[in-house]
């Protein structure tokens, strides 16, 4: 009998190292491969799509049901030669005081713009977000003829708006200022039209009695002009009468782009302007900046609905109508859900509190505190074989990987209502430096909102889809 006691002991023990072998291969973990942070890639355009002033035989009623765009990362525009460590710091700082906007926002916070055009504004602002601070951004056409410019393109915001001439003030940009004496499309909207009603404080020219817009930011900036319609131009598709503020007085940070397009949930952004043509319907897919020089897409209209994504409903907030607000469930780590994250860390309140939102402009994802310190506990016992790092700018999760090509890393899988969605291990261990520090791309937050940001989006195909409402991620969407 106690040779068959220590055989099952034996067999015990020797089944018990099997299993941890086995773990470090099994489902709940995958191997990252490390690469470092990207350099700064040299900005080029296919000359077909953006560089020809010549007017297209098309015209504003032209019929396309599906519109195409390829997209940069803003880092591209910048006009100084920072290096990759030095861009990333650039953009932890424009990520932080964009979260702190989103909050102000989200809480019914309203800043005051300085400026104003032909004396026309005393009223509050109420949109916008730091430094217009989208992360992605593409070429257009605006007018006729056209004449194209960088447009950032941000699902935080819903005003399309550029720089125009003349100028009261205008900051440094990239291309010539938009001069809209020089296009046949270009006309003023009249005050006390719908369209200008359309404006949470519209303003009225006092000689002119058109419409003039604001949109002021959370650091300060702002963009102050002529509320109008113009014709804009995608890769040849023409788009007519699109309500944009051509702003005379926009003072702030902007990083070369002329302006913005608007794509979050409001009646004035992009989507729901050309939502008879489109169907209120758009997905983008950004790629890894670390593993690729490849330029990120966006799709609008039906075919921006991926076959293989996997759905989430919207959820509407009472209080403001910009952002895309899903449910998110709770989070698991390494195959098993972590117990201290539940679905009431993320609802929405009636009073439109808390929440979480889906945002292209924000890069790393927010989580409030008590989700955030489960969600890194659970993450920091699962990769106990990584040597830990010292602390990195937001991040207190780091990692020393120098050395290494490879490591294994937990799983991670956001479990949205009707979705559950498994993160590569790129989106959330991320290079910080050029020495092998690795940080975990998650952060907490004071407030009750939480936002998913695009690192966590990368290589999935994130479908919009305002007419079915819902939003949904598509594995492998860049291909």
């Amino acid at each position: 009998m106690e040779g068959k006691s220590r055989n099952a002991l034996l067999f015990s023990f020797l089944l018990s190292l099997s299993t941890i072998t086995i773990a470090s291969n099994s489902p709940h973990y995958q191997t990252l491969v490390l690469n470092s942070l990207p350099n700064k890639h040299t900005l080029s355009w296919p000359q077909s799509e953006s560089e020809s002033l010549t007017p297209l035989n098309v015209s504003d009623t032209d019929t396309d049901t599906t519109l195409s765009l390829e997209l940069h990362h803003i880092d591209s525009l910048s006009v100084n030669k920072e290096d990759p460590q030095q861009l990333f710091n650039l953009r932890l700082k424009r990520d932080s005081l964009r979260v702190d906007s989103i909050n102000a926002l989200a809480a019914g916070n309203r800043s005051r713009v300085r400026g104003s055009v032909n004396g026309g504004f005393s009223s509050s602002v109420t949109s916008g977000l730091a430094q217009g601070s989208g992360e992605y951004f593409t070429r257009l056409g605006v007018g006729t003829p056209p004449r194209y410019v960088y447009m950032v393109l941000d699902t935080g915001s819903d005003i399309v708006w550029l720089q125009c001439s003349p100028c009261k003030k205008c900051y440094s940009q990239t291309d010539p200022v938009f001069n809209p004496s020089k296009s046949r499309s270009y006309a003023k909207v009249a005050c006390g039209s719908p369209m200008c009603n359309r404006l949470d404080s519209p303003g009225c020219g006092q000689r002119t009695k058109t419409c003039l817009y604001q949109v002021s930011y959370g650091d300060g900036s702002f963009t102050v002009g002529d509320f109008s319609t113009e014709t804009l131009t995608f890769r040849g598709s023409r788009v007519g009468r699109v309500a944009l503020g051509c702003g005379h007085d926009n003072e702030g940070l902007f990083v070369g782009a002329a302006g913005l397009l608007g794509l979050g949930r409001g009646k004035l952004s992009f989507p729901s302007q050309t939502g008879r043509r489109y169907n209120r319907k758009f997905s983008y897919c950004l790629v890894d900046r670390s593993a690729s020089a490849k330029p990120s897409s966006m799709v609008f209209g039906d075919a921006a609905v991926s076959r293989t994504a996997l759905f989430t409903p919207l959820v509407s907030n009472p209080k403001v109508d910009t952002f895309y607000y899903v449910e998110l469930l709770g989070i698991s780590v390494g195959g098993a859900r972590v117990p201290r994250i539940t679905a009431s860390l993320f609802k929405l309140d009636s009073a439109g509190n808390g929440g979480v939102i889906i945002d292209s402009g924000t890069s790393v994802t927010r989580l409030t505190r008590p989700a955030y310190i489960a969600l890194r506990d659970a993450f920091v016992a699962g990769a106990s074989n990584l040597k830990r790092g010292p602390e990195f700018s937001l991040f207190d999760t780091c990692f020393d990987l120098s050395g290494k090509t490879e490591v294994k890393v937990p799983t991670v899988v956001l479990h949205y209502r009707g979705a559950d969605v498994s993160l590569p291990a790129s989106n959330y261990l991320i290079p910080v430096d050029s020495s092998g520090t690795f940080c975990f791309a998650f952060a907490g937050t004071m407030g009750g909102l939480s936002i998913v940001g695009n690192i966590q989006q990368q290589g999935f195909r994130v479908v919009f889809d305002m007419a079915g409402s819902r939003v949904g991620f598509a594995p492998r969407g860049c291909t």
